[in-house]
């Protein structure tokens, strides 16, 4: 391994310490920190700015907009539908108050999240791992590290909401949590298993996509997945609270 992609990965994997166990309020400010010395990395190992994604602004704000109105339409019918509601439960933005809400959907995703991945696995990784890795290969080991650098945020997920492991079990959302230590941690396993495996599939997409309509496309494309599931999660609650009180019996 070059020292220049050694370095690259060093900083990321801090960043993603820092962002999710030691500051995670101060994440805006690390992500732009790492994100700087990423593409400082790759500068000087003479990457260029068009290998680092940033290009076709117009064609990136077109295709990313318009995956982005796709991902709220997906978002609006799974919180409709009462079977898939259970999946947008997260206690992480229902716990949080109205001003938290606007802090995270607004300044914690785009800069905190979204900025050091794209830059990171879509932009300075693939490109100094393709000066010594065939193009496809490059891409697919940057899908795959992408994957792995969600396994912290995947255990929090399974903590906040748990629903989100049972359909890889052949469960429904809706079902009860399972009461046993070993049930809870069988659960946690399926979560995190899954969304490696989901995000490294999303890497290859979101590449894809740099690839022809640069960084800006994936990045909007990402800021909309995260940021509307803040919102998702209001909704999902406000629709189950009628029926939850409908289903008390009348005195």
């Amino acid at each position: 391994m070059k020292p220049a992609t050694a370095a690259v990965l060093g900083v990321l994997a801090a960043a993603n310490v820092l962002n999710n166990r030691v500051a995670r309020r101060w994440a805006p400010l690390t992500s732009a920190v790492a994100t700087g010395a990423l593409v400082l990395i790759a500068r000087r190992e003479g990457v260029t700015w068009r290998e680092l994604g940033f290009r076709h602004a117009r064609a990136g704000a077109v295709t990313g907009g318009a995956l982005a109105a796709g991902v709220a339409a997906v978002y609006a019918a799974g919180v409709a539908c009462p079977r898939t509601r259970a999946l947008f439960r997260d206690e992480r933005a229902l716990a949080l108050s109205r001003r938290r809400v606007l802090e995270e959907a607004l300044a914690q995703v785009p800069l905190g999240t979204v900025l050091l991945e794209e830059v990171g696995f879509r932009g300075a990784l693939p490109a100094l791992l393709g000066r010594s890795l065939p193009p496809g290969a490059a891409v697919a080991v940057s899908a795959a590290l992408f994957g792995l650098w969600h396994v912290l945020p995947a255990v929090d997920m399974a903590a906040a909401n748990p629903a989100l492991g049972r359909p890889a079990a052949g469960e429904t959302p809706d079902e009860a949590a399972p009461q046993t230590k070993a049930g809870r941690l069988a659960e946690t396993g399926r979560l995190v298993a899954g969304t490696v495996a989901s995000t490294a599939v999303a890497g290859l997409v979101f590449h894809g996509l740099r690839h022809r309509a640069g960084l800006l496309a994936p990045a909007l494309l990402h800021v909309a997945t995260n940021s509307l599931g803040y919102a998702a999660a209001r909704v999902a609650r406000r629709l189950d609270q009628p029926s939850r009180g409908s289903a008390r019996p009348v005195r």
